[in-house]
């Protein structure tokens, strides 16, 4: 299907949806109640999404925040709520008709939340190409918007060139575990579903890292829904564009805590728990924003660690057999490759069936945040205990 017509189709599909009051599928997680006290219920009843990027804490006040995809304007008022008077917010979406709700609503919005004047713009444009000025935004948000782009990696890139240096992104949307077939591809129905146009996972964070973006993670992912033995996932996820750095600074010395036994950065460094490795300022500054700094020590000196350390970090399976249950992991951190103490490797964004020990390892408070996890079984399961090794030891 061509390009044009796809996003002629999904914006015909949203224009709809706005006139007829018609209810997306994506699944949400707003707070209706609290967003009541100040955005009107013509808004509230258009509102389409796969998380909450604008109510995660990640919108600070002062800041320029952009929604790619903003529809009616429900996460640009949450937004302007958390920016305050002093702080900007700019709307971004593609259909007329959800543009014309969002305008007609922000000086509503504004007068409740006690402003003297909106600090609200809506404009017209495309995800690929956004009427942005260059390095002009402190933070990017976006709900279940970007898998309906055709081309995503010109979405990445236009992120990254709009950003401040040292601004970010928290993204939600539909990915997939695996490539979604052509004849889905091709279906213009389920493109407006947020199903045709999904990723899979490691070709979604990939592209963001290929345009420049570090440090990408997840902050909260769910399962969806499966259609035809594909999985699709919400998640949520956030990125940095870190300022330049120059390597004047004086060697540093970074030593991995864990959990995990051994992880690769973006940049390509691999760690092995407890022995530090030198490092040059970039991956410093990579190592120390807020997903990587708890796996790491960072010192002028090496420091080595072993078992004994309270800074050692490990989660072991307990010794019993394992039970396959259809469960599967998805490395979603900050690293590009880990290994755990039961020498699993993990890829990000790949897909790895995982035994019942395995995912009491990963549910842990130390992994949890790094895996999406989900279920592949479409029955129930009557798994047998398997000693996966001698020793009774993980698959």
């Amino acid at each position: 299907m061509p390009i044009d017509d796809i996003t002629q189709k999904v914006s015909d599909r949203y224009a709809r949806a706005a006139a007829t009051g018609e209810q997306m599928c994506c699944p949400t997680g707003y707070d209706f109640t609290d967003l009541k006290s100040f955005v009107p219920e013509e808004v509230l009843k258009i509102s389409y999404g796969c998380g909450t990027p604008a109510g995660l804490n990640t919108v600070q006040p002062g800041e320029t925040v952009l929604d790619i995809g903003s529809g009616g304007g429900i996460d640009c008022f949450e937004a302007a709520r958390r920016v305050g008077p002093t702080g900007k917010v700019i709307g971004i979406d593609m259909t007329d008709t959800m543009l014309e709700i969002a305008r007609r609503n922000a000086p509503i919005v504004a007068a409740n939340l006690g402003y003297a004047t909106p600090n609200i713009e809506f404009r017209k444009g495309m995800a690929e190409a956004m009427p942005v000025e260059d390095a002009s935004v402190d933070l990017i948000i976006s709900n279940c918007v970007i898998n309906l782009a055709p081309d995503k990696r010109k979405v990445f890139h236009d992120m990254y060139r709009v950003l401040k240096p040292g601004g970010r992104f928290t993204i939600s949307d539909i990915v997939a575990d695996q490539v979604v077939p052509q004849y889905l591809v091709h279906d213009s129905v389920r493109w407006g579903d947020c199903l045709s146009g999904a990723l899979q996972v490691q070709d979604y964070i990939g592209g963001m890292v290929d345009a420049g973006f570090q440090a990408v993670h997840q902050m909260k992912s769910t399962p969806w829904q499966s259609i035809d033995g594909i999985h699709f996932l919400s998640v949520t996820l956030t990125g940095y564009k870190f300022p330049p750095v120059t390597d004047d600074a004086a060697p540093l010395y970074a030593t991995l805590r864990g959990p995990f036994s051994t992880a690769t950065d973006e940049l390509g460094q691999q760690y092995r728990r407890g022995i530090p490795q030198s490092i040059d300022s970039r991956t410093a500054q990579l190592l120390q924003s807020p997903p990587l700094q708890s796996l790491f020590l960072i010192d002028q000196t090496p420091v080595f660690i072993e078992a004994t350390d309270p800074r050692w970090c490990a989660v072991l399976p307990e010794e019993t057999p394992c039970v396959w249950k259809g469960d599967y992991a998805i490395l979603t951190g900050p690293v590009i490759n880990a290994e755990d103490d039961d020498h699993h490797q993990y890829y990000r964004g790949v897909p790895l069936e995982i035994c019942s020990k395995t995912l009491q390892v990963l549910t842990q408070d130390t992994y949890r945040p790094h895996f999406t996890i989900y279920n592949r079984a479409s029955t129930g399961v009557n798994g047998t205990e398997v000693a996966c090794s001698p020793t009774g030891g993980c698959c």
